[in-house]
């Protein structure tokens, strides 16, 4: 089903970050309350001017996040293998408990600012929990699951130093930027054996008709200032200019309610989405710093170089939205999207879903509605090219490692439990 687009929705839905029609709270729980609340704390580091991290460190917080309640909570019910460790606890222990002092311990270690924040969001959550052996053996266990996870993920490269090299010949200026992660390709994999494990083919060949096709679909439609692209395409285009993890979270957090999934279910599939959306973001940083394909600005201004007779140089081209500074193939945003649509579909079975409804702080009033995952991978496909930032093979490149980067992680870690009969 196409996604569906509404601009008229109350005042009170638009936030200064991503926000999600709320479904009945009943059906919410330990794991999406504090997916809510960590996105609040992390959303410093998805928009820290002039960082190199920036807005990878939000998405690797919350996979860290996301894998220690799961860890926590699975500590006591036992219904899947692991993701990293299995501590002893009573069955009994509260499993809210543990799963939100887990996320806090994690959510600590950023600041100092952010620790207090959320240790005042704990205590106030606990409050809620009857005093007890249940709800202390819990705090504990969900501490010391944080902290074991934390120090698993302490040396996995995400902190290395930005050591990009602009190339340029002796002499002749070229510009230097912060760019964006060039130390992520080296970042330790969550759940992939290396980091160039699905590092795609090269892009198309600048001689081809493809190149010559994508080249030109992008210079006329993702221009500042098009006449072929639509107003809806123009809307939807920034409402896809989101970054972080505001941009993908949500949309998992509702369909963990939707699918009224219990406290393990709900933190195996948030786990899945939160460790697939880091390895496509190793993966398509591995190929975008392998490749160093020209970004379509450079590409369109430089149109006469390219030796393709069907390309021509337009040399004040810009793009609709500011290009992201980092190589461009292939789409990043593709793979994001393609990552969860490949868990979903083999966690969940299908790739239909029931409807899921988001907004976007870069689209203000305007909300978008899915029923399947294929319309959501299309939309942001399409949504890049109408940007200017993507050509149309980088968007299917980038959709396809997606799917089977998501694929591989909910086929390969936190599998169910065999429980043999009596």
């Amino acid at each position: 089903m196409r996604a569906s687009i509404c601009r008229s929705i109350p005042a009170a839905l638009i936030g200064a970050s991503l926000s999600v029609i709320t479904l009945a709270s009943a059906r919410a729980n330990v794991i999406t309350d504090w997916d809510a609340k960590a996105i609040d704390a992390v959303a410093p580091l998805a928009s820290a001017p002039s960082s190199p991290y920036t807005p990878y460190a939000a998405f690797r917080m919350m996979g860290i996040v996301h894998t220690a309640m799961f860890d926590a909570v699975n500590s006591i019910e036992r219904r899947y293998r692991p993701y990293l460790v299995q501590l002893p606890a009573d069955p009994a222990t509260s499993k809210e408990a543990a799963a939100a002092a887990a996320a806090t311990a994690v959510l600590a270690s950023i600041d100092a600012k952010t620790a207090g924040r959320v240790k005042g969001e704990l205590a106030s959550y606990l409050a809620s929990i009857p005093d007890g052996a249940a709800k202390s053996e819990g705090v504990k266990l969900g501490e010391a699951v944080g902290a074991k996870i934390l120090a698993a993920r302490a040396n996995d490269g995400s902190d290395a130093p930005d050591d990009y090299r602009p190339r340029t010949t002796p002499g002749v200026y070229v510009a230097t930027p912060i760019m964006r992660a060039p130390m992520w390709p080296k970042v330790k994999p969550f759940a992939m054996m290396n980091q160039s494990q699905f590092r795609p083919e090269p892009p198309v060949a600048l001689a081809s008709e493809e190149w010559a096709k994508d080249f030109n679909e992008i210079r006329v439609y993702g221009a500042q200032n098009s006449a072929k692209r639509t107003a809806e395409q123009t809307e939807t285009a920034r409402f896809w200019l989101v970054t972080g993890p505001v941009a993908y979270h949500p949309f998992l957090r509702q369909l963990a309610i939707a699918k009224e999934m219990d406290v393990s279910e709900s933190a195996r599939f948030m786990a899945l989405g939160g460790i697939a959306l880091n390895d496509a973001l190793i993966a398509v940083l591995d190929a975008k710093y392998h490749y160093n394909f020209w970004r379509p600005v450079t590409a369109i201004r430089n149109g006469d170089t390219d030796g393709n007779p069907a390309t021509d140089r337009e040399s004040t081209w810009q793009p609709l939205g500011e290009t992201p500074m980092h190589p461009e193939y292939p789409c990043a945003h593709c793979i994001l999207a393609g990552s969860i649509a490949g868990m979903i579909t083999a966690a969940l079975g299908s790739s239909d879903i029931p409807e899921i409804a988001t907004t976007s702080p870069t689209a203000p009033g305007i909300t978008h509605r899915w029923t399947n995952m294929t319309a959501l991978t299309d939309e942001v496909a399409n949504a890049r090219i109408w940007s200017g930032f993507h050509y149309r093979s980088s968007t299917r490149v980038g959709t396809r490692m997606g799917f089977e980067i998501g694929e591989y992680v909910a086929k390969s870690v936190m599998q169910p439990v065999e429980i043999s009969s009596r």
